[in-house]
């Protein structure tokens, strides 16, 4: 008797069926929420296909010198047909030899990658096709994770799905990147050799196609050499994908001569925190949604200049090096408040901060002049007598820096010789309030303090800042008003702004002008002046200032067509070994004027007389003690008096 055959019974099959049509169901729906969850937030395609870059602001001279360009740059929009065959078969050669046969995805194409990577025990080679690279460059941003990388391979099927072959490849080439910002294969082509894409050779074809790989490792302008082997490589993969036989691929033509068309148009690269600066301010005066170019004020002798001097100052063995000063800041402007020239740092390299510009540090003595001219308000003049002694204001007591007292002497000597304790006099004279006002009117934002130092520079003010207000001596009281832009045009040379005016008008009196340009003379050119390290041989006046413990070093100067400031210290404010205003800073100052004025007009410094006022020893303030009796304070008296 035969044996039954075994089945499994009826309801089991049904089981099966059952679970298996369950499994599917929710294999669907898993996959369908896996999807949606990987798809939500696709960008809007129909926008992302269209030509899209940022726009580009390019900054310029006066006389047409280019510092620096931002944003993307983009050629012309190409088609296959306009660009010579041998670029789109160079760019299938190296990136996708079966563009023209898959589907969006090349299973081959992974298969191989895969097995390569695994073999190397790591990422050796790509699976990515034409069709995914250009769904990467529309639409994703470049993060290395799972769910960009499903993105891109939906996006890809799409595209494959919405265009032809030809009309991807086209995208493709009009929107890859190329390094240094260049997207396109015209403005690759345009930045790279000087020509349009319509006239690439098959040598500057091959080399394009070669820096796809790593556009800023293999671009000819940072190695030329790993370049011209990348090119190499490109005619190879040709010969092998069938485009090229060996003895074509021998024909291309090496150029022996590399010629770098920007090479007469190479960015003025010694102005990087002037145009750091400009840029930030550009978005104020126009709407950036076209390409812009914004002429500026910059005078590139003057800014090489600059640089020659802070180079030469920082490095000079025994100099600040030595002495513990590693940080500088320079700022020129002319008497319309057109900047000249500007030096944010030692090196932009390493520091990207604008130091002339951005940071606020106590300005010490050179504060002093505001606080004159507020003393001028209240009627005192150069020639008033005020007593050099201790002075005790609540629990303060301000001391000079020589921590010694003169006697009496005439304004215009206390400022030569920085006196603290008569600048705290006339600020206390003047009232506080009116010395803070005096700073406002001359263009000083910061927040100043409301106690007796003021006087003496405690408020931290940015170097442009300062400058600028030492403008109006050199303007007979004109104040000034710094600024970079002169004009923007738009791409076809419209103007959409330009400068017209400016500034705050008179801000003192000529006389007022008049008077500190002769005290700030005496800072110079005076045997006993703080400031005679920057003695210029021509008409000149400026002053000196020292925070405390070093901390900070200024030299304000100008002569009649120059306003310069320096400071020097340390980011992190810690002090330096004894440098001065008028050590090290006073000699850059002039060190760089020399060379800033050697082809300008001297000039006179404006003048103007203040009215008299009585020269006595009784502008005092009721916290100052009497007069020094002592045979010695009435020496020093009858020597103010009537000479040595």
């Amino acid at each position: 008797m035969k044996a039954a055959k075994l089945s499994p019974p009826k309801k089991l099959w049904k089981r099966i069926a059952y679970a298996g049509g369950v499994a599917t169901v929710w294999g669907l729906i898993i996959g369908a929420v896996g999807i949606a969850v990987i798809a939500w937030d696709l960008p809007n395609v129909d926008e992302a296909i269209q030509a899209t870059r940022k726009p580009v602001i390019r900054v310029l001279t006066r006389d047409g010198q280019e510092l620096t360009r931002r944003g993307d740059r983009s050629g012309t929009m190409v088609r296959l047909q306009d660009v010579p065959m041998i670029l789109p078969q160079a760019i299938m050669a190296t990136e996708d030899r079966r563009f023209y046969d898959h589907f969006g995805l090349d299973v081959i194409g992974i298969a191989r990658a895969m097995w390569v990577n695994l073999k190397a025990g790591g990422i050796r080679q790509g699976g990515s096709t034409l069709t995914q690279q250009a769904a990467k460059n529309l639409f994703l941003k470049s993060d290395r994770t799972f769910r960009r990388k499903f993105q891109e391979v939906l996006l890809a099927l799409w595209l494959e799905a919405k265009f032809s072959k030809d009309e991807i490849l086209t995208i493709y080439m009009n929107r890859v990147y190329f390094g240094q910002s260049v997207y396109g294969v015209d403005a690759a082509a345009r930045h790279y050799f000087g020509v349009s894409a319509h006239n690439l050779t098959d040598y500057q074809a091959a080399m394009l196609a070669g820096m796809l790989k790593g556009p800023n490792k293999y671009n000819p302008f940072n190695n030329l050499k790993l370049a011209k082997k990348r090119t190499e490589v490109v005619l190879g993969n040709m010969v092998r994908a069938g485009y090229f036989s060996k003895a074509d691929a021998d024909a291309v033509v090496r150029p022996k001569v590399w010629k770098n068309p920007r090479q007469g148009k190479r960015v003025f690269n010694q102005a990087r925190y002037y145009t750091d600066w400009v840029l930030d301010q550009v978005g104020d005066y126009v709407t950036l949604d076209q390409d812009v170019t914004v002429f500026v004020s910059l005078d590139t002798r003057m800014q090489k200049q600059a640089m020659a001097s802070v180079k030469r100052t920082m490095v000079k063995k025994g100099s600040a090096e030595l002495r513990n000063a590693n940080e500088v800041a320079l700022v020129t402007l002319a008497p319309d408040g057109a900047v000249l020239a500007m030096v944010g740092g030692r090196n932009y390299a390493t520091s990207r901060f604008n130091r002339a510009v951005q940071a606020k540090r106590q300005p010490g003595s050179a504060f002093k002049p505001i606080v004159f001219l507020a003393g001028f308000e209240a009627g005192l003049t150069p020639d008033t007598l005020m007593i050099d002694e201790p002075v005790t204001i609540g629990n303060w007591s301000p001391q000079n820096f020589n921590k010694q007292y003169a006697g009496a002497m005439t304004l215009s000597d206390a400022m030569m010789r920085s006196v603290n304790t008569i600048a705290v006099k006339v600020s206390e004279d003047a009232g506080r309030e009116n010395v803070r006002a005096m700073a406002k009117k001359l263009g000083i934002s910061a927040t100043l303090t409301e106690e007796p130092s003021l006087a003496l520079g405690v408020s931290e003010i940015s170097l442009l800042d300062l400058t600028a207000a030492y403008g109006a001596f050199s303007t007979g009281g004109i104040g000034l008003w710094p600024y970079a832009i002169v004009e923007i045009q738009d791409a076809s040379g419209k103007p959409l702004y330009t400068r017209s005016g400016g500034g705050p008008g008179r801000v003192i009196p000529q006389a007022f002008a008049g008077a500190m340009n002769g005290m700030l003379s005496r800072v110079i050119n005076d045997d006993h002046g703080t400031g005679k390290a920057a003695r210029l041989d021509r008409p000149a006046a400026g002053k000196t200032g020292t925070s405390q413990d070093y901390r900070d070093a200024w030299f304000i100067g100008y002569t009649a067509n120059l306003i310069t400031g320096v400071w020097m210290g340390n980011d992190v404010g810690t002090p330096m070994k004894g440098v001065t205003g008028g050590s090290i800073p006073a000699r850059l100052w002039k060190h760089y004027m020399m060379a800033a004025t050697a082809n300008r007009q001297a000039m006179a410094l404006p003048t103007g007389q203040l009215p008299a006022a009585v020269a006595n020893i009784e502008h005092q303030t009721p916290a100052n003690p009497k007069v020094d009796l002592t045979k010695k304070g009435l020496k020093n008296l009858i020597d103010s008096l009537f000479g040595r």
